[in-house]
């Protein structure tokens, strides 16, 4: 399969992850595919007496800042798209930022979790948005701004990608695939499945996957049911679409002019990276390894049964009305956190060297359930490991490298639970595991997915979230046709993947399974 490339062109990706964000230029031509990094800055979250927060100006100061040197690198640029976290958000009154935006990690959410299930039940509740539940879902932190009565002073929601191109545009708007993890949307199918069942007089959760509907859309009835603000919603755009032109003071700052449009893609990291798997084959799994590890399928529906509901897999949106089903796992933040806790007194840790020495480790390691909510926030990572490790009678590590081994055993031992669940309640045979994001080049991470999956992994791109970000607008402004098969044939063409074969029979250095 072949992607029609009808000329060459260059796009600008602005790619936003939880420790760092860049700025990229992606070059697309007949056969070719290539990023150039023209900016990276760090991703440093602040905390004062009230909770845990992201520096988004000093964001937005560092996204212009890049674009100004695209502009001069790459005058030719098209487009401009915008890719971050999911779930995060700022409140508007008269335009106006009202707050600092929270980290998901703050640690308000509980209330508002206690407050929706008041109301909702988790079970109902999942019915009517396919979310996997985690207590920083956007649903319950509205729920903890409605307690605190910030909620009812703003006029606008826009998530943090949506709040980054209000500032270029102008323009309010909610892209779909990042919409589609507030809990607040009723994604493309949901709504069938439900008023299906509904005529027909049966629970909603029998039925195996949801029937596609028109497309996502505000879930109205769940927004009034738990009391919140629908106004404060803006109207939903999808990948592709356009959002606005540069304002003028922006074009003034950055040397852009008013041709170059700020195009919608997969705003969500996740989608944007899904978008770039060099999946060939229709018996794929992916996993988005950075912070997080995003472990799933792509499917055609979203999947709503009780069983997809106990494993806690999420439904969420992807590119040209895909279903990105999936589980989060903690990610490569257990093995991060522990490094900056290492280095809190000013020592520097040599993280390749420590990988190499985790490599060679033999002897009892212990694995332990990298979803503990425990981890989630910020603090002593090792400390909390080996609290979980010895509530359990199980060993604790006693160095450095045993303690990053102990992660890895674990986080590829989630990781391979999560492909074979995502199998089992999709109905989808999976055959190969592709690993994309930073922790696709964490060659003992991905050994380990292979060996505890029983499955092939092929490792690579490692910049898949900028890779999906170009490709989406490249096909918005004509440099490219084709479906998302065609987009990653593309990538396949242009990017060389490590393969990671299982190993039969290899001894492992562990003591115990969750």
């Amino acid at each position: 399969m072949t992607t029609h490339t009808a000329r060459r062109g260059t796009v600008a990706a602005v790619d936003l992850g939880a420790t760092s964000g860049r700025v990229m230029l992606g070059h697309i031509g007949a056969g070719e595919l290539t990023l150039i990094p023209v900016a990276r800055f760090p991703n440093t979250p602040v905390r004062t007496p009230d909770g845990y927060h992201w520096n988004i100006l000093e964001l937005y100061r560092s996204i212009t800042a890049g674009l100004t040197q695209a502009a001069r690198e790459a005058p030719e640029v098209e487009s401009i798209g915008i890719d971050s976290w999911a779930v995060d958000y700022g409140l508007l009154r008269g335009g106006r930022l009202l707050g600092i935006p929270y980290h998901y990690r703050d640690e308000r959410t509980q209330q508002g979790v206690d407050d929706v299930h008041a109301v909702v039940p988790f079970d109902e509740l999942y019915r009517q948005n396919g979310l996997q539940f985690l207590p920083f879902n956007t649903v319950y932190q509205l729920a903890a701004e409605q307690r605190a009565g910030t909620l009812p002073l703003a006029d606008d929601l826009l998530l943090i990608p949506d709040l980054i191109a209000y500032w270029l545009t102008g323009e309010k708007v909610a892209e779909a695939t990042n919409a589609s993890t507030t809990g607040l949307l009723r994604p493309a199918g949901v709504a069938t499945a439900l008023e299906g069942a509904a005529r027909a007089g049966r629970p909603a959760s029998s039925s195996a996957a949801a029937a596609p509907s028109a497309g996502p859309a505000w879930n109205d009835d769940l927004i009034s049911t738990l009391g919140l603000p629908r106004d404060i919603l803006p109207p939903l755009v999808s990948p592709g679409e356009r959002i606005g032109s540069l304002l003028p003071a922006v074009q003034a700052d950055t040397g852009i002019g008013p041709h170059v449009p700020v195009t919608a893609i997969g705003s969500h990291d996740t989608a944007s990276a899904v978008v770039a798997v060099p999946m060939l084959t229709d018996d794929a799994a992916y996993i988005s390894c950075g912070t997080w590890g995003l472990v799933g399928v792509e499917l055609e529906h979203p999947v709503l049964t009780d069983a997809s509901r106990a494993a806690n897999f999420t439904n969420e949106g992807g590119v040209d009305g895909r279903t990105r089903f999936l589980h989060n796992v903690m990610g490569l933040w257990l093995l991060s956190e522990s490094v900056r806790w290492w280095e809190r007194d000013g020592e520097t840790i040599d993280l390749p060297s420590l990988l190499a020495q985790a490599a060679d480790v033999s002897g009892e390691i212990s694995i332990f359930d990298a979803d503990d909510p425990r981890f989630l926030t910020p603090g002593d990572m090792p400390g909390r490991i080996a609290s979980y490790l010895g509530e359990r009678g199980l060993r604790v590590p006693a160095s450095r490298a045993e303690f990053v081994r102990s992660i890895l055993e674990s986080l590829a031992e989630a990781f391979a639970r999560a492909v074979h669940t995502a199998s089992e309640l999709s109905g989808k045979r999976v055959g190969v595991i592709h690993v994309v994001g930073g922790g696709s080049q964490n060659a003992l991470l991905c050994q380990l997915t292979a060996d505890r999956a029983g499955l092939p992994v092929e490792a690579g791109p490692v910049e898949a979230t900028a890779l999906g970000n170009v490709l989406v607008q490249a096909r918005a402004a004509g440099i490219i046709d084709g479906d998302l098969e065609t987009l990653r044939a593309l990538v396949a063409q242009t990017v060389s993947p490590r393969t990671f074969s299982p190993r039969v029979n290899q001894s492992r250095p562990t003591t115990a399974r969750v």
